[in-house]
């Protein structure tokens, strides 16, 4: 487990290094805020589509040949980023780069694979932390290197810092990882006939419980993207920051990240439970999402961050968690796949409309939106524990009918 946190900690950081900076290096081009999120869409709109591909594959072939080739493709598109002289390169490069991206939906296969059912949600809080880990120092880093000014940045170095760090979490994976897959299950899946597997995949996505816990990390993912992909042009306006300012407050982000999954989330699922863990985040972050847009100086403006990152950071990794827990091992790299499918579907949507809003309404709407949008998600996440029971109990017929024939 600690070879996959120091595999996903490497790419993550390489991750963060350029996340920051893509809205200034898209304004470098004269894109409009429309179509920066249009370009942070790009690269979840091609992950989207490979997602449940690479998660499928891990299944059959092995979850570090997925990585390794997924983690090669990202090198070479951070490469194309650092090199791009127009914007439809740069939209471009996103793209590949997305397409490249199995290694998430693997990373979180892997740990389920390594992790008990009772212990899943730790297993999920570590790779989460790996996550906010690569983004305490890729955005601080990131900042650094491409300075405080948004009309002389430097992006190039930044992106072929990116690829070097992809590179050497590529070597980790083949010097390092051992296979988490059994050779029993991978053969298994192989003698089934096609039919047979897309039968027990569907039969897993029918269950009440796994599609609204896909729903509801949609709905997150969608909210937080969209902030994600609108603060940089936000502080800007509000602040006059550039990359460096934002790289800060990412890194911030990170940190808190880090320090909840890390460490907090599994304790608070074996104390509280998931269900009640995703209502308890699902209104933090909204309350944190509403408090950006009245932030008129620092302080205020750190504390809405705050509690940004603690309301997603144990939001997103209990569902996860609670989705796992609802499917056979036999489906995890599939149904991984799909769930990150839809929160990479929400990447797509959420920047593109908060884009919008903020072109077409004004640089706090996307907030005052994410807000509206999380506060449907706290409703929904009152009725979790119904659905759970109405899952089980379809389960539980389903079981018996099979037996019975």
């Amino acid at each position: 487990m600690l070879t996959l946190f120091l595999i996903i900690f490497v790419d993550l950081v390489g991750f963060g290094l350029v996340i920051p900076l893509l809205p200034f290096y898209g304004e470098y081009f004269q894109a409009t805020p429309a179509e920066v999120g249009l370009l942070m869409a790009s690269y979840s709109a091609a992950q989207f589509l490979s997602a449940p591909f690479w998660g499928r594959l891990s299944d059959r072939v092995g979850r570090k040949p997925v990585l390794m080739i997924s983690l090669a493709g990202i090198a070479v598109a951070y490469v194309w980023l650092a090199f791009a002289e127009h914007l439809w390169m740069l939209f471009a490069a996103r793209a590949f780069a997305g397409a490249m991206a199995g290694n998430i939906a693997v990373a979180f296969a892997c740990a389920a694979d390594l992790t008990e059912p009772g212990n899943r949600a730790r297993g999920m809080g570590l790779i989460g932390a790996a996550f906010g880990l690569g983004f305490i120092f890729g955005p601080a880093i990131g900042g650094m290197l491409a300075g405080d000014d948004p009309a002389n940045a430097d992006y190039r170095t930044p992106a072929l810092v990116a690829a070097t760090l992809s590179c050497i979490a590529l070597a980790m994976t083949f010097l390092a990882l051992k296979e988490t897959i059994s050779p029993e299950v991978r053969e298994r899946l192989r003698a089934m006939p096609p039919q047979s597997r897309w039968r027990q995949f569907r039969q897993s996505l029918t269950q009440p419980a796994v599609l609204v816990l896909i729903g509801l990390s949609f709905l997150a993912h969608f909210v937080f993207s969209g902030m994600e992909t609108t603060f940089a042009m936000w502080s800007r306006r509000q602040f006059g920051w550039g990359p460096e300012q934002n790289g800060y407050i990412f890194a911030f982000i990170g940190v808190i990240t880090a320090a909840i999954q890390g460490g907090l989330v599994g304790r608070l699922a074996k104390r509280f439970g998931e269900p009640r863990l995703i209502l308890l985040g699902a209104a933090t972050l909204t309350l944190g999402i509403l408090l950006i847009p009245f932030s008129r100086d620092l302080p205020l403006l750190v504390m809405a961050m705050f509690i940004v990152a603690c309301g997603f950071s144990l939001i997103s990794p209990t569902l996860v968690s609670l989705t796992s827990l609802q499917v056979g091992i036999d489906n995890q790299g599939g149904t991984m796949g799909v769930s990150r499918s839809a929160t990479t579907l929400a990447r797509v949507l959420g920047p593109t409309w908060a884009g919008a809003l903020f072109y077409f309404l004004g640089k706090d709407w996307p907030f005052f939106g994410g807000a509206i949008v999380m506060a449907v998600v706290v409703v929904l996440a009152l009725r979790i524990g119904r659905w759970l029971s109405m899952s089980a109990t379809a389960t539980e017929a389903s079981t018996t009918k099979t037996e019975s024939s």
